[in-house]
């Protein structure tokens, strides 16, 4: 009896460890992964709970300053009590690590290569969206923004 009630303990701490180390945005599709931005922080904390670790990231003038929330897979900058900015590894079909030349392809026409990264306005929202992909180096996909440019 004893190594039953074991085996049933160690199962569930490993579904509750395999659960935490997942994306916040696993099994969401695009438009929820874009919902993310102009949500109310309160409502981020209400649906995923306290983040991983909280950081300061300084802009290039004081008032571009922002609180980071930082969760598996996601950051999300915060102006006021908004999310106005997400980093994601993963949208849109494009992955930290891709190849420039796929990303540019997967894009389409509507991807404006600035050749460090690439920008993409996202259409159809309640308002403006851009996508910016950053390029390492090597030409692989280092970091993708999701954000509103009127901020």
């Amino acid at each position: 009896m004893n190594r039953f009630f074991l085996f049933q303990l160690l199962f569930f701490l490993t579904l509750t460890l395999n659960a935490q180390n997942q994306p916040i945005y696993a099994g969401l599709n695009n438009d929820e992964q874009l919902s993310f931005v102009g949500m109310m922080m309160a409502d981020l904390l209400e649906k995923h709970g306290p983040p991983r670790s909280v950081v300061a990231d300084r802009g290039n003038e004081i008032w571009q300053d922002d609180v980071v929330f930082q969760y598996n897979g996601a950051d999300f900058y915060i102006y006021r009590d908004r999310i106005w900015q997400v980093r994601l590894s993963s949208t849109h079909g494009i992955s930290d690590g891709d190849r420039k030349a796929v990303v540019m392809l997967s894009l389409g026409s509507g991807a404006e290569d600035k050749g460090d990264h690439a920008l993409f306005a996202i259409t159809g929202r309640n308002w403006p969206l851009m996508m910016r992909i950053n390029f390492n180096s090597a030409g692989q996909v280092a970091a993708i923004y999701i954000y509103r440019p009127d901020f």
